[in-house]
């Protein structure tokens, strides 16, 4: 499944830039990264990010864009989903702006559905008992300003529309598990 999974990425994204390295992707100079002050690679993500909490987005923040990069996509993905991986979150559009580093936040840009078939942030909800599932936070700097897609679409909409334009990624991971 997980070769599966990421042969897709590479077909629809690209091949990958460089090494996973701690929450980034090298891939320049200065290496996209993305992390959180909510929680550190590989740890739990807080209840109050969670279906059992306030069900908000983490705070996320970003830096070292590519001087190419115009925008960003956020994807939140769950890869251990009982069904296959289970997509939480499709941001994009967001503003890269003029710096190199910045807050990302529901809203900043254009939202589509997630799995639970909603438009926006649906948080971290394993089934319980099924253990700590690892959340995928993947953050994409493109080469273009706008995907041109309306709110509401769907990730593989995002995801074909962001084919050829991956000028670098980014990914945090965090756990959650509900016993």
């Amino acid at each position: 499944m997980q070769i599966v999974v990421l042969a897709l990425t590479i077909a629809l994204l690209g091949p990958p830039l460089g090494p996973p390295v701690a929450g980034r992707l090298t891939g320049g100079p200065m290496p996209l990264t993305l992390s959180s002050s909510a929680f550190t690679e590989g740890a739990t993500i807080p209840s109050r990010f969670t279906c059992d909490g306030e069900n908000v987005p983490p705070p996320l923040q970003w830096s070292g864009k590519p001087a190419s990069g115009q925008s960003l996509v956020l994807i939140m993905d769950d890869p251990d989903a009982p069904g296959g991986v289970f997509t939480h979150w499709v941001a994009y559009d967001l503003p890269a702006g003029q710096a190199d580093s910045g807050p990302i936040s529901a809203g900043s840009g254009r939202e589509g559905k997630n799995d639970f078939r909603k438009t926006g942030y649906g948080g971290p909800c394993p089934p319980r008992g099924h253990g700590a599932h690892r959340y995928f936070f993947t953050l994409s700097a493109l080469d273009i300003a706008s995907l041109g897609l309306p709110a509401g679409v769907t990730r593989e909409q995002v995801e074909t529309k962001m084919r050829g334009h991956v000028v670098a990624t980014a990914r945090l991971m965090g756990k959650y598990e509900r016993k």
